[in-house]
């Protein structure tokens, strides 16, 4: 008598199949990719006629021993509609990209540049003095310079490190 025909799944052990033997595995994988594409994944292209999806905010965060600078593409936006602001010791960035040009008479078959508003907030040491903050706005790129507190500077001190 053969076994492996009285047990599930041809003799493979139970609850556990290979990600090729899962028929829904290919469905999941093309449903996460659909939904990624069309609503702000890889892939950018929107439904037409869709609201755009807001602003993807990319940030470089770096750090010294006198202060923490954080640097946002923006490119698109101008000065005037960004806003940054300090509450306790949370960053925040925010702002509008908007549409320069909007045709009602055209029919859109791709739309593939973003607008729309943006926000993202950032948790930093606390102690940063609002009033040392610094901004500057370089073409589409924000660079926001926050002074490390007089304190925090002299408890830092990089750790030689020895053979043992």
């Amino acid at each position: 008598m053969d076994f492996r025909s009285l047990t599930p799944f041809g003799g493979t052990q139970v609850g556990r199949t290979r990600a090729e033997d899962d028929p829904f595995a290919h469905f999941r994988r093309d449903f996460d990719r659909l939904v990624e594409d069309m609503f702000g994944g890889r892939g950018t292209a929107r439904w037409p006629g869709a609201a755009a999806a807001a602003v993807d905010l990319k940030l470089d965060v770096s750090e010294s021993d006198k202060e923490i600078k954080v640097r946002a593409e923006l490119p698109g936006v101008e000065e005037k509609d960004v806003e940054v602001m300090l509450a306790d010791d949370i960053l925040t960035i925010k702002g509008e990209k908007r549409v320069e040009d909007e045709r009602k008479d055209e029919n859109h078959h791709m739309i593939e540049r973003s607008y729309g508003s943006f926000a993202r907030s950032l948790r930093l040491p606390p102690g940063i003095d609002p009033s040392q903050v610094n901004a500057t706005f370089d073409r589409g790129v924000l660079t926001v310079a926050l002074p490390k507190p007089a304190e925090v500077q002299q408890r830092t001190r990089k750790i030689e490190i020895k053979k043992s």
